[in-house]
């Protein structure tokens, strides 16, 4: 990350800090530390004040955290955290800290606070997730080119995948693929669900093999310097029934409404409702039983939500998943999910790999 984006990550984090009158702001969540300081160790904390900003880690990324953090001060970490954490807050004089009540523990908390006594410690939730919801260029670029290889790899799956194959092995071949073309790591463990475990939307890849006819449900994605791509398609593995079709079709209207929907400064509920609407219509209520979509970023799931029960707002620059499902217990399952750049009059669909019902 250059020092322009660390600036200007920076002093988006300050404003909010003078609004809320904190002296001070302590990560130790590993995404939000590498969204404010570039680091990629994940181990240590960051330590921001109006004046200075600090990276407190040990030995083994010293070297580490020059390279790749040049706009933070580092601070050697010899034994235990919390002293060095203290000593940075008394350094700065800072007396009202921030620290993310969400990220830290009951444990790692209560270290904090006999560490450093003096100090007033501040509950915040979601304050740098806030911030790494609208994309620069620079986190579009690096979201992008995850979303490609994703979708090379879908459309050589498509063309691999055959009656006689595991799960498990195609979960390998798709893992390779993108391994192979760029990927530094899979965004999560990709699933491929065949026949009945389809209806479940987080199965566990198996042995099980593959059969002519059976409904499949991919979901997977890969990681590009850092950032995430999420990408779902599903279709049968030969002949389709007409009672497939028919879910297959309704998830696909309920996501092509939906994205055609999308525009910047949406709540996300709305989002969901644009869907949801269309799947109980076609007399599958119940069957769509998660949210729309979610961010995606240096995290595969993050702010901001689409669901039934989000308050979050689709602003621009948010890249949001738009993945609407149904799931018919015991036969099968139908998701299809593109991932959505929110612009301000509107949205761009990134994902760009075939949807078809049969292969």
């Amino acid at each position: 990350m250059d020092t322009t984006s660390t600036a200007r990550r920076l002093a988006r984090l300050r404003a909010i800090m003078a609004a809320m009158e904190l002296d001070a702001f302590v990560t130790s969540q590993p995404q939000n530390m590498r969204y404010l300081s570039g680091f990629t160790g994940g181990d240590g904390v960051v330590i921001v004040s109006a004046e200075s900003a600090v990276l407190a880690t040990d030995f083994r990324y010293y070297e580490q955290v020059e390279r790749e953090a040049p706009a933070f001060a580092l601070a050697k970490v010899t034994g235990a955290i919390p002293p060095v954490l203290a000593s940075v807050l008394g350094d700065m004089r800072a007396r009202k800290v921030g620290f993310e009540a969400h990220a830290v523990t009951v444990e790692t908390f209560e270290q904090w606070m006999v560490a450093a006594p003096d100090a007033t410690w501040a509950l915040t939730t979601d304050l740098v997730e806030g911030l790494r919801q609208e994309k620069d260029a620079e986190e579009l670029a690096a979201i992008e080119e995850a979303v490609r290889i994703a979708d090379e790899a879908m459309v050589h799956l498509m063309e691999w995948i055959k009656p006689g194959v595991t799960e498990r092995q195609a979960a390998w071949e798709a893992e390779v693929y993108m391994r192979t073309h760029g990927a530094e790591a899979l965004s999560f463990t990709s699933i491929i669900a065949s026949g009945e475990h389809g209806a479940m939307a987080h199965a566990v890849t198996t042995d099980r093999v593959i059969a002519p006819g059976d409904p499949l449900v991919i979901d997977m994605g890969c990681v590009y310097n850092g950032y995430c791509s999420d990408l779902t398609r599903s279709f049968c593995v030969g002949e389709a029934s007409d009672e497939y079709l028919r879910i297959w079709n309704t998830v696909l209207e309920a996501q092509e409404a939906a994205e055609e929907a999308i525009y910047g400064g949406m709540p996300g509920v709305d989002a969901d409702a644009v869907a949801r609407k269309i799947i109980y219509d076609a007399g599958f209520e119940g069957k769509f039983g998660h949210g729309l979509g979610h961010g995606v970023g240096l995290a595969i799931h993050e702010k901001p939500r689409a669901s039934m029960t989000s308050t979050d707002i689709l602003t621009p620059g948010t890249i949001i998943t738009v993945e609407p499902g149904i799931y018919i217990p015991g036969w099968c399952g139908v998701r299809t999910e593109d991932m959505v750049l929110v612009t301000e009059d509107g949205r761009r669909v990134l994902t760009t790999s075939p949807k078809r019902p049969t292969i």
